[in-house]
């Protein structure tokens, strides 16, 4: 065999072993991105000073919510979470459910919002004696309007405290068992008319 021979057949072996790793990566990366782990996708996220989203949803209990009207009885807390009866999803909602009487007494409404089905919803609730109201956001409309990240169909864990029809705080980066006492906090720092 030829010097030429052998330089062509080594740079073709090499070629190819370049490009099947190239695709062994791209591969592994979609599948990263797509199994959640690379990140969320970027959404513009529902600002402070926004107005806030008049979608619909329906709750625990099938029955239709529209967010425009919970808004116009005062002070309400939107939350968002992956999925029901998962343990940092729990520690958020019974978070808000071991603070009920404080947030009650500031007359805060609350919201959890996941794109659990009805049915998964009602367990949740029922499971842990949840006292507020869950929408199940099977079709991802409310994340959606509220720019929330989602992937394969869980939301990113993000809260949003609304008042006189505009988002007037938000947690990006919501906490699981301090989620009631963040809440707390951020209405406190409202400013008082």
């Amino acid at each position: 065999m030829t010097a030429r021979r052998l330089l062509n057949r080594t740079q073709t072996a090499t070629l190819r072993h370049s490009s099947l790793a190239f695709m062994k990566l791209k591969s592994l990366s979609a599948l990263l991105a797509f199994l959640g782990f690379a990140s969320f996708a970027e959404a513009d996220p529902l600002a402070v000073g926004a107005a806030a989203p008049e979608v619909s949803s329906v709750d625990q209990d099938g029955k239709a919510v529209n967010l425009k009207d919970v808004y116009a009885k005062g002070v309400t807390l939107v939350y968002f979470y992956p999925k029901a009866d998962t343990p940092g999803c729990t520690k958020e909602a019974c978070s808000i459910r071991d603070s009920w009487g404080d947030l009650q007494k500031k007359g805060i409404q609350v919201l959890g919002v996941s794109e659990d089905k009805v049915e998964a919803q009602k367990k949740f609730t029922e499971k842990y004696k949840l006292p507020h109201t869950l929408l199940a956001d099977s079709d991802g409309t409310v994340a959606k309007a509220f720019g929330v990240p989602t992937t394969l169909g869980f939301a990113k864990r993000q809260s949003f405290l609304i008042h006189d029809g505009k988002c007037v705080w938000n947690q990006l980066s919501a906490s699981t068992d301090k989620q009631a006492e963040d809440v707390l906090k951020a209405f406190e720092a409202l400013p008082k008319k």
